[in-house]
């Protein structure tokens, strides 16, 4: 799948659920501890853009606050990065960080909002009982892409939990979840 069909699939994904979600849903529980659905779209909303902004020189501006209306929030960060990934002279800007590395803005989106948004379409669907299941190709190239992490490195990072034991006969989806340290 190429980054930009990748994009598309897990951001119509997370966009699906993000729609779904009933107004008195919002504050429920999400898999993440002390994470409410509201906030799986507010952690979006608060580290893309200064990301991009840091990387590539991008600014994202007039996001609606999640605390007031997180789907309009949502829908105005995926509009700003479906500009950027479909106008070449912007997807091949170089984005340059610090601790990402230098990539092409695109692949740079491909590889460091694609995998989180993916997680998290699961996180939402889960705390607001939706539909739980993944794009099988997106989770496919995300796996391939983490289970190539020596064990303990993702935990390391601080941004997932400990892995979680799963049967060796697990799905794929299960086996991708288990590695960030989510329960299915």
């Amino acid at each position: 799948m190429s980054g930009l069909d990748r994009w598309r699939t897990v951001a119509d994904g997370f966009s699906a659920r993000v729609d779904a979600v009933p107004a008195d849903r919002w504050d429920s529980p999400a898999p993440c501890a002390g994470w409410t659905a509201r906030d799986v779209v507010g952690h979006l909303v608060g580290w893309v853009p200064p990301l991009l902004d840091a990387g590539a020189g991008i600014r994202i501006e007039g996001i609606p606050s999640v605390a007031d209306d997180p789907a309009a929030a949502w829908r105005r960060l995926r509009g700003a990065l479906d500009d950027i990934v479909a106008d070449p002279d912007v997807s091949e800007r170089r984005f340059d960080h610090p601790q990402a590395g230098r990539h092409p803005l695109d692949q740079a989106i491909a590889m460091f909002v694609v995998g989180d948004l993916l997680i998290h379409t699961w996180d939402l669907a889960r705390a607001t009982g939706q539909d739980e299941r993944l794009d099988p190709a997106a989770v496919h190239d995300q796996l391939l892409g983490m289970e190539a992490f020596d064990p303990g490195f993702l935990e390391a990072t601080g941004q997932y939990g400990p892995a979680v034991a799963v049967p060796a006969d697990a799905d794929e989806q299960t086996r991708l979840l288990a590695l960030t340290g989510r329960r299915v």
